[in-house]
């Protein structure tokens, strides 16, 4: 249990939460394990099947505090909310700014700010690491271009502009991240991106991984009250999250893509974790998929300090925490969306 911008995390997966006079108590196994005053409080997000007091939701409601319950791996469950609630404030406020194509680019330039600081962040970490396995000056020129394109994001005013600099910074990290996979090479090797269906393995874990984050991402901005199918960089398609994609993007390097490597590189998974089909479609095996989820489970109750708050939490946390700044920015409660910066 945690308590990050006035919103209260229950992680524990079998707490249930009930309402003492004013305030919420998390209980385990009919033990009380926390208590937290109410009026400190302007969300609640548990992880848990055991639910909540219906006076609780009652309370939650009366005074305007988002309830969200998720799974304990961190999927959207539902929201309760009362009659009179900044929900429908905030998603105006929401749909309002992706029609407008000056406010789109502020936010989303931010979003890809963070994708290139982590991209460059990734890259120095391998550079520093394993300085003798690969080719430093290679990894030295692609660092040297994602400082660039820093700069030039930071100062762009034109939504596909910023996508070609995203582009262009795409395309120089993918130049090296078969050199960041350092065992095993006649099994996993990159040879460019592909997907729909992936050719290779390491292009098949890159998609799962994909998968697993942005389904985190949704469930993320949903139980903050925002509507994750409504982005700014990624524009509105039927069925598509795109807000979601819009929040991963600066999650992709430094929680899915070294999720990958570490897989590869610890010899967690292996060439017989998959099979091929006979259309060429790499798919992971039914004991490939166990493995690969086991240790994204385990990958999220890993804890860092997060470079905003400055302090500490769980991987796993980590896009709720993002989703809960995007919204205090969409409130005007902050001037600026901060995007998350690996350190």
């Amino acid at each position: 249990m945690r308590q990050f911008l006035n919103t209260l995390f229950v992680t524990t997966e079998n707490a249930y939460l009930s309402l003492d006079g004013e305030n919420v108590v998390v209980n385990r196994e009919k033990e009380e394990i926390g208590r937290f005053p109410l009026h400190n409080l302007s969300g609640i997000i548990t992880f848990s099947y055991a639910g909540a007091s219906p006076a609780l939701m009652g309370a939650c409601a009366q005074r305007q505090i988002g309830l969200s319950f998720c799974t304990p791996r961190g999927r959207f469950l539902a929201r309760t909310d009362g009659i009179s609630n900044g929900n429908v404030l905030l998603r105006r406020t929401q749909y309002r700014l992706t029609d407008d194509p000056d406010a789109s680019c502020r936010i989303a330039r931010n979003m890809i700010f963070g994708k290139l600081y982590n991209v460059r962040w990734s890259i120095e970490r391998t550079r520093r690491d394993h300085k003798l396995r690969i080719d430093t000056e290679a990894f030295g020129a692609v660092s040297e271009t994602m400082q660039k394109l820093l700069g030039q994001v930071m100062q762009e005013t034109d939504m596909d502009t910023l996508r070609g600099w995203e582009g262009a910074g795409a395309t120089a990290y993918f130049s090296v991240f078969d050199s960041m996979i350092l065992r095993e090479k006649e099994q996993f090797y990159f040879h460019g991106r592909n997907r729909r269906p992936a050719l290779d393995k390491v292009n098949a874990m890159l998609s799962f991984a994909y998968s697993l984050l942005g389904n985190d991402c949704a469930s993320a901005l949903e139980s903050v009250g925002l509507d994750a199918y409504v982005g700014f960089l990624h524009r509105d398609r039927p069925g598509r999250t795109s807000l979601a994609l819009d929040l991963m993007e600066e999650l992709r390097p430094c929680f899915a893509d070294r999720f990958v490597l570490t897989l590869i590189n610890n010899r967690i998974v292996t060439g017989e974790d998959f099979l091929q089909s006979e259309s060429g479609a790499v798919l992971l095996t039914e004991q490939g998929r166990r493995k690969f989820l086991k240790s994204w489970q385990e990958r999220k109750q890993e804890s860092l300090k997060h470079p905003f708050l400055e302090e500490k939490i769980v991987w796993g946390l980590v896009p709720y925490v993002q989703a809960l700044l995007l919204a205090r920015f969409l409130r005007e409660d902050m001037d600026e969306y901060p995007p998350f910066l690996w350190k």
